[in-house]
């Protein structure tokens, strides 16, 4: 092992560009809906050793040092964005005529902005990095700072984020009720570039070495006989308010011609009338759920739907639907909102939240006048984009406990998912993937989605127009789901929330105290090393 790490770290050129790379793109596996995390025990050491590598080439020229290393993990965090996003692609051949000519642009471009990140945080990892275990502390602190700093910076981007490699399974993702994402991705980062610690084996020997890989192991066993205690311990996930998810599995392609407007609503409407296997009707339903921007057209610019819905709804019955709102227009221009609507039985909306965190490109255009100059324009055809929502609320609807409605990737920013003040029972999720058909892309989605449920302590309910919707519990548990492409609806029961986390009570300050603590501990090995070495 010795000969393969000291072989990897001396590759040059476009050998070393070519392993990073390989090796990114091979960690992408270990998302879902692969969740082949197992293989990151290879990767992740391959990268430490290429940072090696980067760091002792250009050991007394410290810039040369960030800079070897900066391209180093550029290049893994290359190959590991293309491996785990490719599937943006499908988007932009939606309405092919029009948008297939960026698919390459976007599917390059986009991985390649997030790569800096990486390539930031191994760039400073290289100009602290000393031989032995301690530069595993280097550099997991550089990585998870930076993956930080990519789900916040600008609007924030965290999908993919490297702790989702530690949460295939419910059993694995009850350790964010207590650090959240960000502290798993410290804690992965740690555990999975452990066995660079013993090899190659450094000038004080590999007794610290093995020592820390005995910690490593000890923290992916309190990971996870954390989760199975905490599992163990749960309630069961039944007992709540009604509920009822359709899912129409319309063609997005065909989803905003005029021409199919009476037809959609038609699906909805028959869709939502089922009787299910088990005999639930709608009359037995507190909360009937329709995905994002459900309808392609105004609602309230159709008060025969409206008029429809109430027919559709029983006494008591609540419809929670996506929709596009708009503002009463101004003098030469409207504001569009991609929006929750409430409607009571009477088919009267009463109350609605806006989209805050919009998706660049997909409903707003960032730097607009260059892109009219360039004849891009954001894949929702609406002239001027959507306007984002004033802030997060939360929503109530009789019968069942006030609800965190969240628009399609809303759900994937970890500690801000909640309006402040009351807090909610449940979360709805409502989205469309449609746009990304059968690839990774959903499952991922779907995935992020309960970790938040376990992080904040509070059931899902996610509806989506071909896929994936379901109810999941407190625990990231799915209780009910309906699988991609697929027609149909899903009866159940909003399970009940859990006290305050506490990632709920202190956020990000969890994570913050356990990359001091181990900014700390790489330090006071460093102190040791130089003390050693003189």
């Amino acid at each position: 092992m010795d000969r393969i790490a000291g072989g990897i770290a001396r590759l040059k050129g476009w050998r070393r560009v070519l392993a990073a790379m390989a090796a990114g793109g091979v960690s992408a596996l270990a998302l879902a809906p692969f969740n082949a995390f197992p293989l990151l025990w290879v990767t992740i050491p391959v990268f430490v050793w290429l940072i090696d590598g980067a760091a002792k080439t250009a050991e007394k020229r410290r810039g040369r040092a960030f800079l070897a290393g900066a391209v180093t993990g550029w290049c893994f965090g290359l190959g590991y964005f293309l491996g785990g996003l490719w599937w943006i692609g499908a988007a932009f051949l939606v309405d092919g005529d029009q948008f297939a000519w960026l698919m390459p642009i976007a599917v390059a471009i986009l991985p390649a902005g997030l790569a800096l990140f990486w390539g930031l945080g191994a760039g400073v990892a290289a100009l602290v990095w000393r031989p032995g275990w301690s530069r595993i502390l280097v550099f997991a602190a550089a990585l998870s700072a930076v993956e930080w700093l990519k789900g916040h910076i600008l609007t924030g981007f965290p999908w993919n984020a490297f702790g989702y490699t530690l949460t295939p399974a419910p059993v694995m993702m009850q350790s964010a009720a207590l650090i959240g994402l960000w502290g798993l991705t410290l804690a992965a980062l740690i555990i999975f570039a452990a066995p660079a610690a013993l090899w190659p084996a450094a000038p004080q020997g590999r007794r610290g070495a093995w020592a820390f890989t005995a910690f490593a192991a000890a923290l992916l066993g309190l990971h996870v006989g954390y989760g199975a205690i905490r599992l163990a311990l749960a309630e069961s996930p039944t007992g709540g308010p009604s509920v009822r998810i359709v899912q129409p599995a319309l063609d997005q392609s065909e989803k905003w011609q005029v021409e199919n407007e009476d037809e959609i609503v038609a699906r909805y409407l028959a869709l939502s009338r089922t009787v299910s296997e088990a005999g639930r009707d709608l009359g037995d339903v507190t909360v009937l759920v329709w995905p994002e921007s459900a309808f392609p057209f105004l609602l309230t610019d159709r008060p025969d739907v409206l008029s429809a819905i109430a027919d559709l709804l029983p006494d008591g019955t609540t419809l929670v639907t996506g929709a596009v709102r708009a503002d009463e227009p101004a003098a030469d221009s409207i504001k569009a909102f991609n929006s929750v609507l409430v409607i009571d039985d009477r088919g009267t909306i009463t109350a609605a939240y806006d989209k805050v965190q919009l998706v660049p490109f997909g409903e707003y255009l960032p730097l607009r006048p260059i892109f009219d100059w360039l004849g891009i324009r954001q894949l929702i055809a609406l002239p001027e984009g959507f306007s984002p929502g004033a802030a997060r609320l939360t929503l109530t609807v009789p019968g069942a406990a006030p609800f965190a409605p969240l628009i399609c990737y809303e759900i994937i920013f970890p500690g801000a998912v909640l309006a402040t003040g009351l807090r909610p029972g449940w979360i709805l999720n409502l989205t469309n993937d449609t746009w990304f058909g059968d690839t990774p892309g959903p499952y991922q989605h779907f995935l992020q989605g309960r970790v938040r449920a376990v992080e904040e302590g509070l059931p899902l309910v996610r509806a989506a127009n071909s896929g994936i919707s379901g109810i999941v519990d407190a625990y990231g548990r799915t209780v009910a789901s309906l699988g991609l492409e697929v027609a149909g609806i899903i009866d159940g029961n909003i399970p009940k929330g859990v006290a305050l986390t506490w990632y709920t009570r202190w956020g990000d300050g969890l994570f913050l105290g356990l990359w001091l603590a181990c900014v700390a501990a790489a330090s006071f090995a460093r102190v040791v090393y130089r003390v050693q070495r003189n």
